[in-house]
């Protein structure tokens, strides 16, 4: 069983960003509901997309990832993969979760992702940390493409 989490450095970033502007409110509008609403939808944000994990169950024969504390969780199974890739994600895949060109994005920090294709044709890409470790808990359990993007 291979079980990762990646830190949501990006996220936190973006987070710490705004809340400067929640603290600026709050020195200028004292304690604003508006104000107080929002630094506390900033810190629920927090929590729940402080991570993105992902874990592959080779007992059950599933991939699953979700953020934070298991929001917004995912689970397929090996059976419905028909390819596992490296790649590459730019600025415009973005972080958090996303639909592009490229299909569903899950990603909280860097450009290393693994790009899971689906029999169906849906397609995921996975941001990682450990590009390598991921594809390799997954080889012999679908077939992988060598090259990356």
């Amino acid at each position: 069983m291979y079980q990762k989490t990646q830190l949501a450095w990006a996220i936190w970033g973006i987070l710490a960003w705004l809340g400067i502007f929640v603290v600026i409110g709050l020195v200028l509008l004292g304690a604003n509901v508006g104000v107080i609403s929002f630094g506390v939808i900033l810190l629920l944000v927090a929590v729940a997309f402080y991570g993105l994990t992902i874990k592959v169950d080779t007992k059950n024969q599933q991939l699953s990832w979700w953020f934070g504390p298991k929001v917004a969780k995912k689970t397929i199974l090996f059976d419905d993969i028909e390819e596992v890739r490296a790649v590459t994600n730019s600025f415009r895949h973005g972080v958090g979760i996303r639909i592009s060109h490229d299909g569903w994005v899950y990603s909280v920090s860097g450009f290393k992702a693994v790009e899971v294709s689906m029999v169906d044709g849906t397609k995921y890409r996975l941001g990682t940390s450990d590009q390598a470790g991921l594809l390799a808990a997954m080889k012999e359990k679908v077939k992988q493409e060598e090259s990356a993007e």
